[in-house]
């Protein structure tokens, strides 16, 4: 783990024992309405077009952010009802992502995250937090951490998009 990952990881120690999960869910709310107008910026007609050849395309990038979030939302989802969490992230995107419109991806990012938002406020803060999701950066998180990531990672790829939008203006 170099500096910077194990900068995230602390703060998502601290933050996340700390924050109440219900402020989490604003804090992951207002990243997602990030992503949706990074994601709408870039031009409509070149939204599955990659700005090189070694980066991801606008339509890539919402694919990963929707199978990464309801990946760990069926974690988080699954240690809050007493489960395990279940195997490990898969890192590869699947060859057969769909292309989609932003709008549409915005539309299945807001459906999927909806339920765990709901179960992620009825849930006690301090339930199973010794059971772990594994991270493939920060290893493993329990859930309340775990949630908080989303977040970060929203807002990570928030941040490709708008270069993805510069890029392809």
């Amino acid at each position: 783990m170099n500096d910077e990952e194990r900068r995230v990881l602390e703060y998502l120690q601290a933050q996340g024992a700390k924050q109440a999960p219900a402020s989490v869910v604003e804090r992951v709310r207002a990243a997602m309405e990030e992503l949706r107008a990074a994601a709408a910026a870039v031009p409509a007609a070149r939204f599955a077009e990659r700005p090189a050849p070694d980066e991801w395309s606008a339509n890539e990038v919402m694919a990963h952010v929707l199978l990464a979030g309801a990946y760990f939302g069926g974690a988080i989802t699954r240690v809050l009802d007493g489960g395990p969490a279940g195997p490990g992230i898969r890192e590869a995107l699947p060859a057969d992502i769909p292309l989609l419109r932003a709008a549409e991806w915005w539309s299945l990012l807001q459906q999927d995250r909806e339920a765990l938002f709901q179960r992620v406020r009825s849930a006690d803060p301090g339930a199973h937090l010794d059971r772990k999701i594994e991270h493939p950066f920060f290893g493993l998180l329990d859930w309340r951490e775990t949630f908080l990531f989303m977040r970060l990672h929203d807002l990570d790829h928030t941040g490709q998009l708008r270069t993805i939008a510069a890029a392809l203006a």
